[in-house]
């Protein structure tokens, strides 16, 4: 059984990502954990004491939180998901939003977090949004960042852009290999070249363990060689129709230009498609 975290600001961008989740995971056993955090970072710095009357809290945000999670419940239920196999949990926090998270996902031991993201829609606009950056570069868990406008299509073209400096355990690697098995999907490991170099020894090292880890399942490597790293990446998911994107957390670095600037010219591809970042565990 699979436990999946879906935290929510009660927008229509979190409720597509919940949507997203149940069918991304339809026939998998799952308890879904609907999370509200009444972030205290809208009240006072992290670094700083606070005093907040608790009676103000409770009926001011607890109460009025734990009823539009249940309205949430109500209209899960709507889609129709797999009762056999779904369970639907939740859960309201008061503090700083990333220390809840963390300490949820330890509490009830999460797999998976699913959260929505706020698409461009012209030069001004942030593309993940502060929360779903935030919980993607600073809390370890798998991660499933779903675009407002995106919808559930069973993911049967699945990229995995790489630096291929495998400074990380191929374990972490596992929810991958399982989305591809369970999918059937086709996995395209994406090197870009900036420099039009030969691929370094290690490199090429590192291209043979990947080849052995994804040894049994359909996929295949493609190199590209661009300055610009995020207009290949652009190229190449429009191209290859790609359904899911898939990122090791460590080489965020190298692809940040991708996903975390705050202004682009071209936003379709960070609107379009979900992106998958996966974490070592602690």
């Amino acid at each position: 059984m699979k436990n999946v975290l879906l935290p929510t600001d009660f927008s229509e961008n979190s409720w597509n990502a919940i949507k997203y989740a149940i069918h991304f995971f339809n026939a998998i056993e799952c308890g879904f954990y609907l999370l509200h955090v009444n972030s205290l970072n809208n009240f006072i710095p992290q670094d700083e004491a606070l005093t907040i009357d608790s009676y103000y809290l409770e009926n001011t945000y607890i109460k009025p939180a734990k009823q539009k999670l249940r309205s949430f419940v109500k209209r899960i239920s709507k889609l129709k998901p797999n009762k056999d196999k779904h369970k639907f949990f939740v859960l309201t926090e008061t503090g700083f939003f990333i220390d809840s998270i963390r300490r949820i996902i330890k509490e009830k031991e999460i797999d998976f977090i699913v959260m929505g993201t706020k698409g461009a829609s012209g030069l001004n606009e942030i593309i993940l949004g502060t929360n779903t950056a935030d919980v993607i570069t600073k809390v370890k868990c798998t991660t499933l960042a779903v675009p407002e406008n995106a919808e559930f299509v069973p993911p049967k073209e699945i990229a995995f852009p790489s630096d291929l400096n495998l400074t990380y355990n191929l374990d972490i690697l596992h929810p991958l290999l399982d989305i591809v098995e369970h999918f059937k999907a086709f996995l395209r490991i994406l090197h870009i070249n900036k420099n039009k170099r030969d691929l370094e020894r290690e490199l090429n090292q590192n291209i043979t363990l990947l080849k052995d880890y994804f040894t049994d399942i359909k996929s295949s490597f493609h190199y590209l060689t661009n300055k610009k790293v995020e207009d290949a990446v652009q190229c190449f998911v429009e191209s290859r129709d790609i359904d899911l994107i898939c990122m090791v957390a460590k080489s965020l670095n190298y692809f940040q230009q991708i996903f975390f600037h705050s202004r682009v010219e071209k936003v379709s591809y960070h609107t379009d498609k979900p992106l998958l970042v996966l974490h070592e565990k602690n």
